[in-house]
């Protein structure tokens, strides 16, 4: 691999191609809202939004993350879901509403990236499988990587391009956006570091003296790590500073990591699709730029590194992770479009998009199917809790979100049924699993909700004392069938 030393600046914009650029973020915002309009306002469309929702719409009612509500993400997540209800309600469509619309930014951030090695209609087509990639790697609702990855074009954006003037205002204001980002999700820190790192480097091919990028380098870490400081202080002052520490730096370390570990194949699946678009697209790029890949282009291939060293951070890899890679993966695939200036219409960039698009009928029944039987539970649940009298229902495995659809109390502060029953958890959490199922079964909830397949190993010693006592003093009150689950809802029987 080789790069070449200068870089073409695309074109400037005259007054008829900004108008053709309006016209490509329109059709990229229709885009996205029909690709991901499937799930808006399905509260169930995916697992574990549906704590931060829940935990964001508590926060507005005065409840205190890892005090109140626990959970190990930070703060910044569940204060932006509280900012989505605050705004939007508290149902889903408010958090999955402003995931639509974080995607649509990163998709635009991507077609400007993309002007700089492609014409526009190859950009548009860069953005659109960004949009694409997003959700056949589960950040089609309103997980974590819906709002940080965004958050890292951005810092893309700001720090690529070392020459521009003023590049360093520009780096400074992208790494306070990477610390904004590490409130969103702790494990960016490789991104935000190859970006650092990237700008660092710039100023040093700009001349800059040695001390000067080290006082350079200190500020960068300065404002990254600010917005995580000022949340620490504010625990610390409020005298809760033990729960903030073990729920964000300690427990990370207590979980047990899943035997799949980081190489399931299913995953392995996932990442062979990214990796393999980005490869092709640098065969393709080697094509294109036979007298070496231009410095943007390399940009991109250490961005993808640096994403596949995020995802793979945790001991345990999930689909969502793997989202990371995307924006990277997008741009580096660009010259499979590339479009010869003979063609009229881009046929290479047309075809996955409409492919794609024969897909998305599908998605909207099977959302279709999965909100109404979540509604469904919910309907027959709802009667049987009463918040006032403190009859709480109890979700030991099952969607979060029937607390809410419910008008539940909540009976724990492990409020997410994962906290309650995995097995992996067991020496991660500031109590035990089953004592804390013991005290909250001892309420006598009226209503519990299970499920036929787990989706961890389980704690036993939890589990069995919830079948003991759906054996000895519940019924079933509804069955309904959910991602591939039933999920069972049963009722205490009258005395």
């Amino acid at each position: 691999m080789f790069m070449s030393s200068d870089i073409r600046p695309a074109p400037a914009l005259a007054a008829p191609s900004q108008r053709t650029d309006l016209w490509i973020v329109l059709a990229l915002a229709l885009f996205t809202f029909v690709v991901r309009g499937a799930w808006i306002g399905d509260p169930n469309a995916d697992v574990d939004e549906q704590l931060y929702s829940l935990i964001g719409n508590q926060m507005l009612h005065g409840a205190v993350p890892f005090v109140d509500l626990w959970d190990r993400k930070p703060w910044g997540l569940f204060a932006l879901f509280a900012a989505f209800h605050a705004i939007g309600g508290p149902g889903s469509e408010a958090y999955q509403t402003a995931g639509a619309l974080f995607t649509l930014g990163g998709a635009v951030m991507i077609l400007h990236l993309a002007r700089a090695q492609a014409d526009r209609m190859t950009a548009a087509a860069g953005a659109a499988l960004y949009v694409v990639l997003c959700t056949i790697n589960d950040a089609h609702s309103g997980n974590s990587e819906v709002f940080f990855i965004p958050m890292l074009i951005a810092m893309a954006v700001l720090v690529r391009d070392i020459e521009r003037p003023r590049a360093v205002p520009y780096a400074l204001l992208a790494m306070l956006i990477g610390g904004i980002a590490l409130q969103i999700k702790y494990t960016v820190i490789p991104l935000c570091l190859f970006f650092g790192l990237w700008a660092l480097w710039g100023q040093w091919r700009q001349g800059m003296p040695l001390w000067r990028l080290a006082v350079l380098a200190a500020g960068f870490g300065v404002l990254g790590i600010l917005p995580t400081a000022l949340v620490s202080a504010g625990y610390a002052m409020a005298g809760h500073w033990d729960a903030y520490v073990f729920a964000n730096f300690v427990s990370f370390f207590d979980r047990l990591p899943a035997s799949t570990g980081r190489v399931h194949p299913l995953m392995l699946a996932y990442l062979g699709l990214q990796l393999s678009l980005s490869w092709l697209g640098i065969r393709a790029a080697q094509r294109v730029w036979p007298e070496g890949l231009p410095r943007h282009y390399v940009f991109a291939i250490l961005w993808l590194a640096a994403a596949v060293a995020t995802a793979y951070l945790p001991a345990t890899v999930y689909r969502h992770y793997l989202a990371a890679l995307i924006p990277a993966t997008a741009l580096l695939a660009l010259p499979l479009f590339h479009r010869e200036p003979s063609e009229r219409i881009n046929r290479a960039a047309l075809l996955p998009t409409a492919v794609f698009l024969l897909i998305v009928p599908y998605q909207y029944w099977v959302s279709h199917e999965n909100r109404s039987a979540t509604f469904r539970l919910a309907e027959a649940i709802a009667p049987h809790v009463d918040a006032k009298a403190g009859k709480c229902l109890l979700v030991f495995d099952g969607p979060t979100s029937l607390y809410r659809l419910t008008d539940s109390c909540l009976p724990t502060k492990l409020i997410y049924p994962d906290h309650l029953n995995n097995a992996l958890e067991m020496d991660a959490l500031e109590m035990r699993q089953e004592d804390e199922v013991r005290r909250i079964l001892a309420t006598n909830p009226p209503v519990i909700v299970t499920a036929d397949l787990p989706l961890t190993p389980q704690n036993f010693a939890a589990k069995d004392q919830v079948d003991a006592a759906i054996s000895r003093d519940y019924r079933l009150l509804a069955k309904e069938e959910l991602h591939h689950r039933y999920i069972y809802a049963w009722v205490r029987r009258e005395p």
